[in-house]
């Protein structure tokens, strides 16, 4: 297919980057904007501090900031409804206090299905909050609390988009009552960054009703508002009494270990010391150092079935790294495809940890800019030379909707070799395109500097997106040069060019005869990625011609996704079949069901069946989830079976995960997770016991065993332990 695209047509590509850029700011221009009253609460400021156990019978709250009720957001913008809600607001010097009252005429009907910290919330009644702490309607924080007590908080990266890899400690109760249910919530104010000559915040609530899927919200009722969305959210008066204190925050660790390598009959116990310090050099800007860093407690990552010719991504899952990731963010319209900086670079060395001797960092604002610097040291290993890691990132509001930003990072984590990269990025946004519709247009530039040379070193790319609840339309153009070298980045697919578009229409059916319809989705996409010679390396069109929510909340979903890979050198698909070089066109399908997640019992399948380059494959997955004991317990497997049927070999791959969770209370519990896969053939336990004795100090004890395949035993468990590792680790937090 070569000569789809022209040669050497970057000037064409600038063109239409520029003419798009023009045309979308333009649009905007003469868009019609509408004056829309701001909802404004006052914190009642009180002195002394008040108990948290979610009750809301201290005298305080009887003088504390209201909001009366809120409103209908989902499914009817605006349309009354039999679930008040009740919203109080007080502040004191060091926290924020946030009480609501959920009044349900049938509380027996009320839905929780997790007290873990950071569980999936989706199927639980609940509450969440935003709150923008430098009234920009850009960045923020998220905090959810659902009728069991369950927390989860995140940062808001942007109007769509919230992290929930960020943990902060904050204090939240519930209680149920016979007209419903009650959440208490402290913030502490050590947590957030704010600029102290703020009086006002941006703020906003909503309320979930699981088994109606209702949402009720403040502010931003439209069917096309979200609630990260902070442009769109009200104002929280009276939170200029809050203060940080000191601003020091001292967090030392202490943990012990017992290792036995079952092979070797040999086992050693050994203990550490380490911890980390931080200090608000102002009220919005932070500096911490991280010595002797351990990552005992971070939960495994997932096991998948890899059946590409190009990595996957894993998510980092250490606390120390996720603070200053909403910051660290770059570009727009990436995705995994490229990550500049990606942390997991740091510290891990092909799955095998590199321990941390020492590290700093600086997160926070400085005026109209966002910073985030991040510098460490890691030990030399017999993978690795001793080496330095750098990181920085800048970003500077212009006026309500522009952000521009810079990032570099410097090193290499084998320590063998130099390597810099620079970027800058630019992203306009507003939720005012023609009344209350989202628009973004993005654009960025990144290009590194190491030992090679010769050879494209840069990439760019802009994406232009209209994301709203009837239309969901996007185009995305990247292009990611054959020697850019993000060392501490993120980029699987180098010497490529992107072409990305699609859209969704997402009618709300108001027939009788589709009254069991919540919403349909139409979607198309389009991804064709071509060699910086112009030449076709693969495309594939996703199509949905079925896409359909239930009002009580099942979704059913089938696709047709041609597409087209072009291969210049063998191929391994799993071991011992490798498909020859060639161009290679195909068909897959996928039918998809699943259950309301609001039920105690969730499941779900799909199965990807069709061509599959010179044969064809089958891939099913099955997902159960079950929560019983007042949502004390919660029990989930997941299965997924892909059979190859190819000339060049027949295979198996399966995947399969057993999760088990006990919650004492939502600062107490015990998980358990249990994974297989057929790739490496072996077993693998990860259990691990959380106690948050009081906020930031915490217990962990972390066990991890292994099995393998035994391949002369005959038994019906024919796997022998090959590794048993137990740590306990105390972590106390230190505030003035």
């Amino acid at each position: 297919m070569k000569g789809f695209f022209l040669k050497n047509s970057r000037p064409i590509y600038a063109s239409i980057l520029a003419a798009l850029m023009v045309i979308g700011i333009a649009m905007v221009s003469s868009s019609i904007a509408f004056a829309q009253s701001i909802n404004i609460i006052e914190a009642s400021h009180v002195s002394g501090s008040l108990h948290v156990d979610g009750k809301l019978s201290e005298a305080a709250w009887r003088s504390a900031g209201r909001i009366s009720d809120l409103t209908q957001q989902e499914p009817h913008p605006g349309e009354s409804t039999p679930f008040h809600t009740e919203v109080l607001i007080l502040s004191t010097k060091k926290s924020l206090w946030i009480g609501v009252r959920c009044f349900d005429p049938r509380p027996g009907k009320i839905r929780a299905h997790t007290m873990q910290r950071d569980g999936d919330m989706d199927g639980d009644d609940n509450i969440a909050f935003v709150l923008d702490t430098f009234g920009d309607g850009r960045r923020g924080y998220y905090f959810r609390v659902n009728a069991a007590g369950a927390r989860a908080d995140g940062l808001v990266m942007g109007p769509e988009h919230v992290s929930f890899d960020w943990d902060g400690t904050w204090v939240a109760k519930t209680s149920r009552t016979v007209n419903g249910w009650i959440a208490e919530i402290e913030i502490p104010a050590y947590i957030l960054r704010f600029s102290p000559d703020l009086d006002r915040w941006g703020f906003n609530i909503e309320r979930r009703v699981a088994r109606k899927r209702t949402v009720l919200r403040w502010c931003g009722t439209s069917l096309d508002a979200r609630l990260p969305d902070l442009r769109r959210a009200g104002v929280l008066e009276g939170v200029g009494e809050i203060k940080q204190g000191l601003g020091i925050t001292i967090v030392p660790y202490g943990i012990a270990r017992a290792d036995r390598e079952e092979y070797r009959y040999s086992h050693t116990c050994t203990g550490d010391i380490g911890g980390d310090i931080s200090y608000n050099i102002t009220s919005d800007l932070t500096a911490a150092i991280t010595a002797n860093t351990d990552f005992a407690e971070t939960e495994v990552d997932n096991r998948r079935i890899n059946l590409t010719r190009f990595p996957l991504f894993f998510p980092e899952k250490r606390a120390f790294f996720l603070e200053g990731s909403d910051i660290f963010g770059f570009g727009s319209g990436l995705g995994r495809d490229f990550i500049p900086f990606f942390s997991r670079r740091i510290g891990l060395y092909e799955s095998e940890e590199v321990p941390i001797d020492v590290g700093g960092r600086v997160l926070g604002r400085i005026g109209s800019w966002n910073v985030a610097m991040l510098d460490v040291t890691t030990r030399e290993t017999p993978l690795t030379r001793r080496t330095n890691l750098f990181a920085g990132r800048a970003t500077c509001d212009i006026g309500d909707h522009l952000t521009i930003g810079t990032i570099a990072t410097h090193g290499d984590p084998e320590g063998r070799r130099a390597n810099w990269l620079g970027g800058l990025d630019a992203l306009w946004q507003t939720s005012t395109f023609r009344g209350d519709k989202n628009l973004s247009v993005g654009g960025w530039f990144a290009e590194s500097v190491s030992d090679s040379t010769g050879g494209n070193h840069h990439g760019y790319g802009f994406k232009l997106d209209y994301p709203n609840d009837l239309w969901d339309v996007s185009f995305i153009y990247r292009e990611f040069g054959d020697r850019l070298n993000p060392a501490l980045g993120f980029l699987p697919r180098p010497g490529t060019r992107w072409y990305i578009l699609g859209g969704a229409f997402q009618p709300r059916p108001k027939s009788r005869r589709l009254d069991w319809a919540r919403q349909f989705y139409f979607e198309t996409f389009a991804h064709v990625i071509t060699g910086l010679d112009g030449e076709v390396q693969s495309w594939r069109v996703f199509m949905a011609p079925l896409n359909v929510e239930t009002e009580s909340g099942e979704h059913f979903e089938f696709n047709i996704v041609p597409q087209f890979d072009s291969i210049d050198e063998p191929f391994e698909v799993v071991e011992g079949v490798t498909l020859p070089p060639g161009s290679y066109h195909f068909k897959r399908f996928r039918i998809e069901a699943e259950s309301s997640d609001h039920r105690p019992l969730v499941a779900g399948s799909r199965v990807w069946f069709g061509g599959f380059y010179t044969g064809s494959l089958i891939q099913w997955e099955t997902e159960l989830d079950l929560t019983t004991f007042a949502s004390h317990l919660h029990l989930g497997i997941t299965l997924e079976n892909d059979f190859g049927y190819l000339p060049e070999g027949d295979f198996v791959q399966r995947v399969m995960e057993l999760k088990m969770v006990y919650a004492f209370n939502p600062d107490m519990n015990i998980s358990n997770y249990l994974q297989y896969d057929t790739e490496s053939d072996d077993i693998g336990l990860n259990a691990r016991f959380r106690w948050t004795i009081r906020p930031g100090t915490d217990l962990f004890v972390v066990w991890n065993k292994g099995w393998i395949r035994d391949e002369e035993s005959s038994a019906l468990f024919p796997f022998r332990p090959v590794e048993n590792h137990v740590a306990v680790k105390l972590k106390i937090m230190l505030n003035a």
